[in-house]
C-alpha cells in the first residue's frame, strides 16, 4: 500500500524560507519517489481554524513516507517549512480513490 504525508498549513508567511524549502525538497522527492497532490481533484478544506492549505504526498509505500521524514536532508528542509509557516502533518498508509 501506499504511504502518505497529509500537510494542513497556514498562509505563507516567509516567502524567501518556503522558496529555500521547496528547492530543498526537488532532490529529497526524487529520491523517495513522492508526488504532491497527485489526485486529479484536491481535498476540500472545511473546518479548517488556522489551516488555509491542503498538501498531500504521496509515496510507493509507508516505509518510504517515514523514512523520508527521518532523512537528515529532510531534517534540513523541514527547518525552513516551519519558518515558511505553520503546518500539521500526519503520516498514514492507504490508496486514495
Amino acid at each position: 500500500m501506499k504511504g502518505y504525508w497529509l500537510i494542513l498549513g497556514t498562509e505563507i508567511s516567509d516567502q524567501v524560507a518556503q522558496s529555500e524549502y521547496g528547492r530543498l525538497w526537488k532532490p529529497i522527492a526524487e529520491k523517495y519517489q513522492a508526488k504532491l497532490n497527485p489526485q486529479k481533484v484536491p481535498p476540500s478544506l472545511k473546518e479548517a481554524r488556522d489551516a488555509h492549505r491542503v498538501i498531500v504526498v504521496e509515496f510507493p509505500s509507508l516505509e518510504l513516507a517515514k523514512a523520508c521524514y527521518s532523512d537528515p536532508a529532510y531534517e534540513e528542509a523541514r527547518r525552513f517549512a516551519l519558518r515558511a509557516s505553520n503546518r500539521e502533518l500526519l503520516i498514514f498508509e492507504g490508496e486514495l480513490a
